[in-house]
């Protein structure tokens, strides 16, 4: 067991309407998971309750992508003011497989936490038989650029089901992600210290974390166009997109994007497709 983090676990994407994004997933080759409710504790000695989000899910043979939005805005919710500056990218999740050494580790560090978070989820709400996901998490509090956080999954078997890892689009892993900031240096002690990992100078300018999977790429505005062409940042810091690695060197998804018509550009090796398209979070195909 590690008391470091592993891999780029997942990312979120928050939206108002999670039909409509989970539709514009689809336009694009995704394959995802039913529709599941979230429910957990809010306190790490409280009961379990109905949270007011549900999601969708695109299952990458390394990584996963969740498409989250409130359903039921009576319950409780974190998500609320993230969906006030507007919808995107909202969650870094790193992957950990010991919450309590990376508990331990964060608190030496100086990171005041009251201990793991617990979250659960059926796979598929309208099956009475799914199986359960259940997730410890550990989240940076009160993080500028958006839900950083640790997670360990007690159950992958639930989610990496093999009827969810095919997507026309050959997409198969989860490969960075891209935040414009005012400070690297700042932004990127706070990777560090939720990571427990040093960072490196990153090629377009600014820092990076590089984990055992994926990374995470933290970039001054002014570098932001030498990895996402065309980007308007709105305010800083901003979860400006992600990459994704496909099987195939992008000849899938380059076909799907021509044939529905879909806001795209080539840029170095990669296919980019535009935010509006994708939820508010552009999209690398590499």
């Amino acid at each position: 067991m590690s008391s470091v983090a592993a891999s780029l676990d997942h990312l979120g994407v928050a939206g108002r309407d999670l039909a409509a994004l989970a539709a514009a997933y689809e336009r694009l080759g995704f394959t995802l998971t039913p529709l599941a409710r979230h429910s957990g504790r809010r306190t790490p000695e409280g009961p379990i309750e109905p949270f007011a989000t549900g999601n969708r899910c695109v299952m990458l043979r390394e990584g996963y992508l969740e498409l989250i939005a409130i359903l039921d805005p009576a319950r409780y919710s974190d998500m609320r003011a993230a969906l006030e500056r507007g919808a995107g990218l909202y969650i870094i999740a790193l992957g950990m497989d010991d919450e309590a050494a990376n508990l331990a580790r964060l608190r030496r560090a100086g990171i005041d936490l009251p201990g793991a978070a617990y979250l659960e989820r059926p796979v598929d709400d309208a099956d009475p038989r799914s199986p359960i996901a259940r997730f410890a998490r550990l989240p940076l509090p009160d993080a500028p650029e958006g839900k950083l956080q640790l997670v360990r999954h007690f159950t992958p078997e639930a989610i990496w089901q093999t009827r969810f890892l095919d997507h026309a689009n050959r997409a198969e892993a989860l490969a960075e992600v891209i935040l414009a900031v005012e400070s690297p240096a700042e932004a990127g002690a706070r990777f560090s210290r939720l990571a427990g990992l040093p960072l490196v100078p990153d090629p377009a300018g600014g820092l990076r974390l590089d984990l055992a999977r994926g990374a995470v790429r933290l970039l001054p505005p002014e570098s932001l166009p030498r990895v996402l062409p065309g980007i308007t940042v709105p305010s800083l810091p901003f979860i400006a997109g992600m990459a994704l690695r496909t099987a195939d060197r992008g000849a899938a998804i380059r076909r799907r994007l021509a044939e529905r018509g879909v806001p795209h550009r080539e840029h170095d090796d990669a296919v980019m497709v535009a935010a509006e398209a994708c939820g508010g979070a552009s999209l690398l195909f590499r």
